[in-house]
């Protein structure tokens, strides 16, 4: 008989994240009470320019192979638009479920509609063994559809996102890293046969992001603080998240931060006509950023095992936290950002925390 495997809470909690945690616990209360000054003065004229944002995630750049390995994303995001009916990629008959949503029907808001594309994998720590690995990350694969509607003003940016996927052989992650592997003479990975089975996947995901202070430091140099929040619920991944972005540098972009492959993303693309890549006499920009994030997690399913049957797992960690630090670069309609990201232990037996690197690149047309 199948084994109902829903949610497996640790009975380890990390204490040493607690400051961190509070801290994030801090960011994710200033969203209750968003600052109405910025809106006075940042504008809010929309864009009719669609932006594309292409992540490539990858443990590559912390010179290891295992865990989190790999992610890309491709995500699209329409120009502004008064109201979701105008995008006639939307059918009719979900029109009057759009109008019901909170958050993204409110006066003074332009609207977004984002449609993405993307995979992620995860392999265990030493992918050169054939055999079963009951003590390490199950090998797992995540391919993905996700629309969302994103609902903004200058200075809060609140998106609902659905992701359709499938988990498991049919992901076809192991085809994708041995076949790169093969081609650029890398060594392949013998493991994925042990990979957790094939299961249809659905995420329900809602975050806000808020431009919580921007200060004009002079000489076209700007600071800004950019803390969000998210809830996301589905038998992919279930957890609660709070975090913060803070940037500064030149000509600092009018959006709200760094595109991470994550539920919620898409926050790269421009929110208000001063950004430069919307502004022709600016075609350069330079910023450094850093933040944080720490999530609750209830359900992760690249570490608990398929959620109706029986296959690899390892037990979880509840609370993992994020920290982060990069440059973004602006020239002309495109930014570049490379993020470092530092990962707590996900589960009980990993060897250490884990580090990766994020490129994004985002072309406004």
């Amino acid at each position: 008989m199948p084994r109902m495997h829903f949610f497996r809470p640790s009975t380890i909690v990390n204490v040493r994240l607690a400051p961190l945690f509070a801290l994030l616990l801090a960011a994710c209360c200033a969203l209750a009470a968003a600052p109405q000054a910025l809106a006075a003065n940042a504008g809010g004229a929309a864009s009719t320019a669609p932006t594309l944002i292409l992540t490539e995630e990858n443990d590559f750049f912390a010179g290891t192979d295992e865990q989190y390995t790999n992610g890309i994303k491709l995500n699209w995001i329409s120009g502004d638009l008064k109201g979701y009916a105008e995008d006639e990629r939307l059918p009719a008959f979900v029109l009057p479920y759009l109008r019901a949503l909170p958050f993204v029907n409110e006066p003074g808001q332009q609207y977004n509609v984002a449609l993405a594309l993307g995979q992620n994998m995860y392999t265990p720590r030493n992918t050169q063994v054939e055999s079963a690995q009951p003590n390490d990350r199950p090998y797992a694969g995540w391919t993905y559809l996700s629309l969302a509607l994103h609902a903004k003003t200058a200075n809060q940016l609140d998106s609902f996102e659905t992701t359709l996927g499938i988990v498991g052989p049919s992901a076809r992650a192991g085809e994708t890293q041995n076949n790169y592997h093969t081609l650029m003479g890398f060594k392949r990975a013998e493991g994925w046969r042990h990979q957790i089975h094939d299961e249809p996947g659905l995420l329900l995901s809602w975050q806000r992001t808020l431009r919580a202070q921007r200060i004009d430091l002079g000489r076209d140099v700007a600071w800004d603080l950019l803390p969000h929040a998210r809830v996301t619920a589905g038998n992919v991944q279930t957890h609660a998240a709070a975090g913060f972005e803070t940037r500064i540098g030149y000509r600092l972009p009018w959006d709200f931060g760094t595109s991470l492959i994550q539920p919620g993303g898409g926050v790269s693309a421009p929110a208000d006509p001063d950004d430069p890549r919307l502004r022709l006499d600016e075609s350069f920009g330079l910023h450094l950023f850093a933040g944080a994030e720490g999530r609750a997690v209830a359900r992760n399913i690249f570490l608990d095992g398929n959620t109706w049957e029986r296959s690899p797992s390892v037990t979880k960690k509840p609370l993992v936290a994020d920290l982060m630090a990069g440059v973004g670069l602006v020239l002309g309609r495109a930014k570049l950002t490379y993020t470092h990201v530092y990962r707590t232990e996900e589960y009980d037996g990993q060897k250490g925390p884990q580090m990766f690197g994020s490129v994004s690149l985002t072309l406004t047309f």
